[in-house]
């Protein structure tokens, strides 16, 4: 059997040829570390990543591109933002939809005392209140982390409202933290639009790059606020004793990842080129009919927003008398279906959604390549398996 992908939230599969090609010309032909030589392919290995960093900048509305570093991953990103930013005695206010990879460093830094955290919950389709995200920062709030798109259920949080509520505020201290690991490359990301301060992001889901890459914009209020994580070489000012201070290189040392950059930058022509728009328009329509189709099934639960307009194409979803490990298992064993089970790395979610005890969801998460024959082949296997009895 063909398989059928639909766990693009966790990575995008398959990826567009070119950026196949280019992360194929960057190891065969380049073949050499950027900033780092004088020679011909040293140099367009620099070009490369550079480009790259002007294509990122430009599809996030970046008002400067070299406040736009390549990172790891989106974990690498938030750790960047977070272990950067917070000192001692600091305050934050994050929400019960947040990754583990904003979750953990936050417990980790509030269960040594640095830091005190308030998580501010969700209702049952995934949803934060913008107004009592405001009504829980304090004056000493150093850190505002939020979730653009969740991970769980693909729920979109009401983030022009917050910008709104937000530019009322005279908290000087706030920073703005904004994960769109789930958002780039799937809906609209602007940042001077959001007001965030910070944006961290994967560059392999949406962005349809290879994983091992990821991104972080600093608004140059905050830049000059976040230490660097590492620490090294970063092919300038070689001279001096200390970590560059500019941007991007204060972020950027060691050697990048330039295949998986350029990966990243094929990825961005990708989608804004013709094909890439119209298969978003088509990503659009897939998911729109598997979420009516799901919908339509006795026994069968989805978790989030019930309207297309409120969110993406990841859904959540349990099957009544079924644990969702053995969903998955047998989709993935019966028809090639290949989906994700659990908690998905974001376990409060899960106690608003009441999966906690299900041991969380089986989640589907359509990507460009999704087609309709296979959107209907999904909903045939689901429908078979609700008929069934788990027994």
């Amino acid at each position: 059997m063909s398989r059928i992908y639909l766990d693009n939230a966790a990575t995008s599969w398959p990826k567009p040829d070119g950026v196949y090609a280019a992360i194929d010309h960057a190891q065969r032909v380049l073949g050499a570390p950027a900033g780092r030589g004088a020679y011909y392919e040293a140099n367009d290995a620099s070009r490369v990543v550079e480009h790259a960093r002007n294509a990122a900048a430009n599809f996030i509305n970046a008002p400067k591109s070299r406040n736009v570093a390549f990172t790891f991953n989106g974990t690498d990103s938030l750790s960047t933002a977070i272990f950067g930013l917070l000192k001692r005695g600091d305050h934050v206010v994050t929400t019960a939809v947040e990754h583990n990879s904003v979750l953990r460093p936050l417990n980790h830094l509030e269960a040594s005392g640095l830091i005190e955290v308030t998580c501010v919950g969700c209702d049952d389709e995934g949803f934060v209140d913008a107004d009592e995200l405001i009504a829980s920062i304090k004056p000493e709030t150093r850190l505002l982390a939020v979730n653009h798109i969740s991970n769980v259920t693909g729920s979109i949080q009401p983030v022009e409202t917050l910008k709104e509520r937000l530019a009322e505020l005279e908290n000087q201290r706030l920073v703005y933290l904004l994960d769109a690991a789930q958002s780039l490359g799937h809906i609209p990301v602007d940042i001077q639009k959001l007001g965030c301060d910070i944006l961290a992001s994967s560059g392999h889901k949406g962005l349809l790059g290879p994983l091992g890459t990821g991104l972080i914009y600093l608004s140059d209020r905050v830049v000059n606020s976040v230490e660097p994580l590492r620490f090294g070489g970063t092919g300038t000012e070689g001279s001096i004793e200390f970590q560059p201070e500019q941007m991007p290189d204060r972020f950027e040392s060691g050697n990048l990842n330039v295949p998986g950059i350029a990966g990243v930058h094929a990825g961005i022509r990708f989608l804004e080129s013709t094909e890439g728009l119209e298969l978003r328009a088509r990503r659009y329509v897939n998911a729109t009919r598997l979420l009516q189709g799901i919908l339509k099934i006795p026994g069968v639960e989805i978790h989030g927003a019930k309207e297309m307009d409120r969110r993406i194409g990841v859904f959540s979803f349990n099957i009544r008398d079924w644990d969702c490990h053995e969903v998955a298992s047998i989709l993935d064993a019966n028809w090639a279906i290949q989906t994700r089970a659990g908690r998905h790395c974001a376990p409060l979610i899960h106690r608003a959604l009441g999966t906690e005890a299900e041991h969380g969801t089986v989640r589907l998460s359509v990507g460009l390549f999704t087609t309709l024959a296979q959107t209907e082949m999904v909903l045939e296997a689901i429908a078979k398996l609700a008929n069934q009895s788990a027994d």
